[in-house]
């Protein structure tokens, strides 16, 4: 029996939504439109959490958590803030009987014959994941774990509406030891979409403009791309515009006419289960060394481990995969770095071809290499932030229609991070492994979670029970894809690119 330790009942923070509703557009700040596409995006088989896992040892004690997180997190005003929702959109509240006790919970994991302490975790954040934050109170909330194999375990659940991943790891490095809360005065930008209008003001161009609304008017609103006449008479007719222009409209395209992924046991309706695994960190350095010598990067030698893991687990279940192909969807940060400590989403998703069916590790690394290489040169990062933003817009059912689309595109939601090479600390002790899955949507069943951290990489799986019942079968075939991969690059000829 799991044990929990939950903040005191405070009636009046019952009544603060429905106070403050009243005087909706009078208090409060107004929600963002990708913001607000996020908060509509919970279902029942798919909740719009960051989740993540931390292991630490020794044990770090309730009160001096709950200490650090009164200290810092609340200096972001999102982590002290409510969201209220009305007809016109959603706003945030301050919570006035805001308590640190109902945002850290205490728990115990269950001793079975059953289940070993990793498998008692893992089932219980399986569980955490499907579990909806109160909105009644700020969207986060953190369970201790006390006793896991001589030290503590910290879960972390926050939702995708309050920050991205990217703004999430400066909220993560204020928090450890060392760390500070975010500078005074720190302020939110105007607007993320203003932000984007911002950036892409000067390549776009009114030229581009008009080629967009050609394709589509409501993506061009949503950007917000105005510019002064005068100055879009001297480069309208320039090369690079027109080049740039082409890009948006091919980029557009590519996404409305991405045919649908291919069939696997992977793809299909969720149920209301959820499962959770993870692997040993594999050495950073071997994984560089891999890289190297393939004139890859780091992250191409990872991702084909991860096509190739897929592939093999397809296989084991009896499934062909000769020539097949899946989609992930890859969170591309879109935040300029003077705004590393501003919340808020300001991400958009890249879908990234995984050849599942190519059996050789070599060529399927090139194969992978190509796709990252094509992603980069892409505008359809920040297409598909312009398409959130059209979202929020919407009613919920036609934001669920149209995010739907996506969904049947793709069969997996995926991260890879680059941490710190160094361990860091939690009030005195180490943190010794690190994880963390952003959400899946809609009928999406798959996060697959990339962290290198400490000189170690790791791999995690979050998938629906109904699509896979048992993601340590994928995870048990990271490991072997890598040995794969790095027997046959020391069998390669030194002294020339294989590819």
């Amino acid at each position: 029996m799991v044990t929990r330790k939950h903040s005191p009942v405070h009636p009046s923070s019952h009544s603060i939504a429905d106070a403050v509703a009243g005087t909706l557009g009078l208090s409060g700040e107004r929600m963002s439109k990708v913001d607000r596409a996020c908060l509509r995006m919970d279902s029942p088989h798919n909740l719009m959490m960051i989740v993540g896992v931390w292991i630490i040892k020794p044990g770090i004690p309730y009160a001096a958590l709950a200490a650090r997180l009164q200290q810092r997190m609340t200096k972001y005003p999102r982590f002290v803030q409510c969201v209220v929702e009305g007809a016109a959109g959603a706003t945030w509240v301050q919570d006035a009987a805001f308590d640190i006790a109902h945002h850290l919970v205490l728990e115990k994991l269950p001793r079975t014959r059953k289940l070993d302490p990793q498998q008692a975790l893992q089932q219980r954040l399986a569980e955490l994941c499907l579990l909806p934050l109160d909105r009644q109170h700020p969207l986060w909330q953190f369970h201790l774990v006390e006793h896991y194999k001589g030290g503590s375990v910290l879960i972390v659940r926050i939702h995708h509406c309050i920050a991205d991943g990217m703004a999430l790891i400066s909220v993560i490095q204020s928090l450890v030891d060392g760390g500070s809360p975010p500078p005074p005065g720190l302020e939110r930008p105007h607007g993320i979409e203003e932000w984007l209008g911002q950036a892409l003001l000067k390549p776009l161009t009114q030229f581009a403009v008009k080629t967009l609304e050609a394709a589509g008017e409501g993506v061009a609103r949503s950007l917000h791309l105005l510019q002064d006449g005068s100055e879009e008479k001297g480069i309208a007719g320039s090369v690079d515009v027109a080049k740039t222009a082409y890009q948006v409209v091919s980029d557009l395209a590519a996404l409305a006419l991405m045919p649908d992924d291919s069939a696997t046991g992977l793809k299909g309706q969720p149920g209301h289960h959820k499962r959770v695994s993870w692997c040993r960190p594999l050495p950073l350095v071997e994984v560089k060394a891999v890289g190297r010598a393939l004139n890859c990067s780091i992250n191409d030698v990872l991702l084909s481990c991860v096509a190739g893991a897929i592939g093999a687990y397809l296989r084991a279940e009896g499934e062909s995969i000769e020539g097949k192909r899946i989609r992930a969807m890859v969170p591309v940060n879109l935040r300029p770095p003077e705004q590393v400590y501003t919340l808020g989403n300001q991400f958009g998703l890249a879908p990234l071809v995984l050849p599942i069916g190519l059996e050789n590790p070599v060529e399927r690394v090139y194969a992978v290499r190509q796709g990252m290489d094509e992603l980069k040169s892409s505008m359809q990062p920040l297409l598909t932030f312009a398409l959130l933003a059209v979202a929020g817009l919407l009613v919920k059912p036609a934001q669920d229609a149209m995010l739907s689309l996506f969904s049947r595109k793709t069969t997996a939601v995926m991260t890879n991070v680059p941490g710190p090479l160094t361990k860091l600390k939690l009030c005195g002790s180490t943190i010794e492994e690190a994880l963390f899955w952003v959400p899946q949507s809609g009928s999406v069943g798959l996060g697959v979670s990339i962290l290198s951290y400490g000189g170690g990489v790791q791999f995690g799986v979050l998938s629906d029970a109904t699509l896979c019942p048992d993601p340590q079968k994928i995870i048990d075939q990271f490991e072997p894809e890598f040995a794969k991969l790095s027997l046959l690059t020391l069998m390669l000829p030194w002294g020339r690119d294989p590819g």
